[in-house]
């Protein structure tokens, strides 16, 4: 990622920081932010956020906007209060990716309505696959394959994929489940697959850097995941144009709505999961069309120029009535030339 920005022109500042206490590590970021006179932060994430808060208002940066992806466990009260009383106090305004999120954070969270803007998530257009993955992994043409593109976390759903695989092998004998990613769940699903007896059917492929790879190899995509705010997996699979079975959570049936661009189901119910797996891998005039529906949507609804151009008319809007912006709009030709 760093590459990409540096061969874009774009100035890279890496913290190197090891732990949550290296705070002196973020020294250099308040130096660059007040010699380059920055007119607006914006944080992505909660741990970002937080940092971004404190460190965007000692640095005096003009506008701050604090960037939500997900929801976070429900039980976390410490992330409520934060949320609340630090990152909603400090920043100009806080973007949900979902109007469930939006939702969340407004009444579960306390955060006053009027700081929360809902801004959807958009994707580029994909790039061409690569490589054939199905020969790469010796898969015939006509196996069907399934596949999941996801962080190997726990909330992800993966153990049900798992089971949901085990189910589908009696009807599917030459079934391949691809995940592709890496995270802290791959021993934990290792296990999982060996104790099954799905060493053949479940595959874990660890991270590949060209998505289009994976989505090109499957038949269905799967997305399992117990919350979500507005996975970008999901959008990539559209985009691809696949038949798409999700779990009903958070954002999801934003993206995609059931039986119109994809096949939704309960949350941990893998038979439910297995299920709607069945009926596509059945019917492939009915993958087909979801895909296509999914492909249109898309394009139509969750195009990045759409995401972007909203983030910009928010930056101009929020620098426009900030105590800098509206000095700069009195002394056009004093002030001009400033970043």
């Amino acid at each position: 990622m760093y590459e990409i920005l540096e061969d874009t022109d774009v100035p890279v500042l890496s913290l190197n920081r090891t732990s949550r206490t290296s705070l002196w590590r973020w020294a250099p970021f308040v130096a660059a932010l007040r010699r380059r006179r920055i007119d607006l932060l914006h944080a992505h994430m909660f741990g970002s956020n937080v940092w971004g808060t404190l460190v965007g208002r000692l640095a005096g940066v003009p506008i701050v906007i604090a960037h939500e992806h997900g929801s976070p466990v429900e039980a976390n009260g410490i992330r409520r209060i934060l949320d609340r009383e630090l990152i909603a106090r400090g920043a100009d305004v806080l973007v949900a990716v979902s109007e469930t999120d939006r939702r969340r954070i407004v009444e579960l969270e306390g955060v006053p309505s009027g700081k929360v803007r809902f801004i959807p998530n958009g994707i580029p257009p994909l790039t061409a696959a690569r490589s054939d993955l199905r020969a790469e992994l010796g898969i015939s043409d006509s196996a069907p394959v399934i596949g999941a593109l996801t962080v190997l976390r726990p909330e992800k759903g993966l153990d049900l994929l798992v089971d949901a695989a085990a189910r589908l092998t009696a009807e599917f004998p030459e079934l391949r489940v691809l995940v592709a990613g890496a995270g802290q769940e791959e021993q934990t699903l290792r296990r999982l697959i060996a104790e099954r007896g799905l060493d053949r059917t479940v595959l874990l492929l660890g991270f590949r850097p060209v998505v289009a790879d994976v989505l090109a190899a499957i038949d269905v995509a799967i997305h399992a995941s117990d919350r979500e705010g507005s996975p970008l997996a999901v959008l990539e699979s559209m985009a691809a144009g696949k038949a798409i079975v999700a779990t009903r959570v958070g954002g999801v049936p934003a993206l995609v709505r059931d039986e119109e661009q994809a096949l939704l189901v309960p949350p941990r119910d893998p038979a439910a999961l297995a299920s709607a797996v069945a009926r596509l891998l059945r019917d492939e005039g009915l993958r087909e069309r979801l895909g296509n529906d999914a492909r249109r949507r898309q394009q139509q609804r969750f195009d990045i120029r759409a995401t972007v151009t909203a983030l910009e008319d928010l930056y101009e809007q929020l620098f426009a009535t900030s105590g800098r912006g509206r000095r700069e709009a009195a002394c056009p030709r004093r002030c001009e030339g400033r970043v």
